[in-house]
């Protein structure tokens, strides 16, 4: 996969081109993106173009967590099979292109667009003017189709990123699932801990997740665990450690089941499946290690007749 982050892009072969935003990659997405890839059949170059950074961000000068990272929807991108990702720089001089302008010149010049598909909700352009309607009013004047994808409904209610941020900041995991059509994921190189987990008698393996990842609530969470090619049952905490340390970092810390190998360094993906119950701070690391215990046994319950 081709990835382009700035602005001096031109295509050598007609495209499919998704525009959006993707944060999350949840169904809705999926949904929207397979018929970019269908379009291959067709001889058109796959192409997702979104905006790095977010307008939000831009505009709000603030940081937007996000469900999936910068390095996260390109990892999914590539295994997807698009063929050229467009990080299109945002920047007060790009957002305020007329919304005409950008379809001839971006997704028709420089694109070469023969599809352009996207949800009936698209925005661009300057102060987001440009919309589905306009796409489809210069369809004929030069020479592309639209694509309008229809929303993915879950429960009666449309899937969005919102609604899936809002399910993981509430914790509930098995919807995040749902949503996303796959766990809500943390990925990470292993780092040294306080190897407090040996002497408890639960050795963990530690990561620190990448800037701007959209954190559950603090707590212990039932985990699925990508190591070295292979899948292992895990019990997951997020959080501070609040008995055994004062430190400010939020880490993701994980007891790994029928695991005695040492990946310092090794880059590993550690699945949320469900939550278990809060962080909280314990009287003395005897106690902690109690409940450790009794969070072991509950996870054997839990993982007892699961495959994966």
């Amino acid at each position: 996969m081709d990835i382009i982050t700035d602005t001096q892009f031109h295509m050598e072969r007609a495209s499919c081109v998704a525009i959006g935003k993707f944060d999350g990659i949840h169904v809705g997405h999926q949904k929207l993106l397979g018929q970019v890839l269908a379009a291959k059949e067709d001889g058109l170059a796959a192409v997702v173009f979104t905006f790095y950074p977010s307008p939000y961000a831009l505009f709000s000068g603030e940081k937007q967590e996000e469900l999936t990272t910068r390095a996260e929807k390109r990892e999914l991108f590539e295994r997807m099979g698009i063929d050229v990702l467009w990080e299109f720089p945002m920047n007060r001089a790009t957002a305020a292109m007329a919304p005409e302008a950008f379809i001839e010149q971006v997704l028709v010049g420089q694109l070469r667009a023969k599809v352009i598909a996207a949800g009936a909700d698209v925005s661009f352009g300057h102060k987001g003017a440009g919309d589905m309607e306009l796409l489809k009013r210069y369809a004929r004047m030069y020479d592309y189709e639209v694509a309008e994808i229809d929303k993915v409904c879950i429960g009666g209610m449309a899937v969005g990123s919102t609604q899936a941020r809002n399910e993981v900041r509430a914790g509930h995991m098995e919807q995040v699932q749902k949503l996303l059509g796959r766990p809500y994921t943390f990925r990470g190189t292993v780092c040294h801990g306080r190897k407090l987990g040996k002497k408890l008698d639960m050795p963990t393996v530690n990561l620190l997740p990448e800037e701007g990842k959209l954190f559950p609530p603090f707590g212990v969470y039932y985990s699925r665990v990508l190591a070295g090619g292979t899948v292992y049952r895990g019990i997951t905490n997020i959080g501070r450690k609040p008995t055994v340390s004062d430190a400010e970092a939020v880490g993701v810390e994980t007891y790994l089941y029928d695991f005695e190998e040492e990946i310092y360094g090794s880059m590993i993906e550690v699945q949320l499946l469900s939550y278990k119950r809060p962080e909280q701070r314990f009287e003395s690391v005897e106690a902690l290690k109690e409940q450790l215990a009794k969070d072991r046994c509950d996870g054997d319950a839990y993982f007892s007749g699961k495959i994966f």
